[in-house]
């Protein structure tokens, strides 16, 4: 925050703002734009946030993955976006995972994940976001963009699914390595009723 000068910022209560769809159509048109937009430090910013994304923060992986979007031609919108982020960042700077016991569930690891049905306005490609938690706090996370178009929800689902079960799979693999035995399937909730 001290560094991009927003240590000074009013704090907001969300990642992104949920009012714009940050798309390709704004990115610099003209080559005054492109010159404007060069003296900006978008892409270090957004390096920076993606550092926090995968180390420590994964209530922003979301809104990171689509600021990397645009990283080649970054257009003015954009950059608002990665200021409200740093935004939120300020107002939840001491927010940290807590790894501990979860009396609402008997499972070692539980796994969540969804997807947004063709979020991507620019391409159609929806976006798969998944966490696992070990009681309480999170130990693995993704948001990342779906390789394919997808036909429906439930589609777009069960690649989701699909991503985040490769991951139960490793991690029960690993598990097992270190010696702990599983006496039961894990859990992987999604929100979709038809997947």
């Amino acid at each position: 925050l001290k560094h991009y000068n927003m240590s000074d910022a009013s704090p907001v209560t969300t990642p992104m703002n949920t009012n714009e769809k940050l798309t390709i159509a704004m990115c610099p048109q003209t080559q005054a734009e492109k010159d404007k937009m060069a003296r900006i430090p978008y892409i270090n910013a957004v390096g920076a946030l993606m550092w926090l994304a995968v180390a420590t923060r994964p209530d922003i992986a979301y809104a990171v993955g689509v600021l990397c979007r645009f990283n080649s031609n970054p257009g003015p919108k954009h950059w608002e976006a990665v200021k409200h982020l740093f935004k939120y960042i300020k107002g939840t700077i001491d927010l940290v995972p807590v790894i501990g016991p979860d009396p609402n569930s008997k499972e070692l690891f539980t796994t969540y994940c969804d997807a947004d049905h063709g979020g991507n306005t620019d391409n159609g490609r929806s976006t798969t976001g998944w966490v696992v938690k070990v009681g309480t706090g999170p130990i693995a996370w993704s948001s990342k963009l779906q390789s394919i178009v997808t036909l429906s929800t439930t589609e777009a689902e069960f690649v989701a699914a699909v991503t985040a079960g490769q991951q139960i799979i490793w991690l029960r693999n690993l598990l097992s390595e270190f010696g702990y035995e599983f006496e039961s399937p894990s859990s992987l909730s999604i929100d979709n009723q038809s997947a």
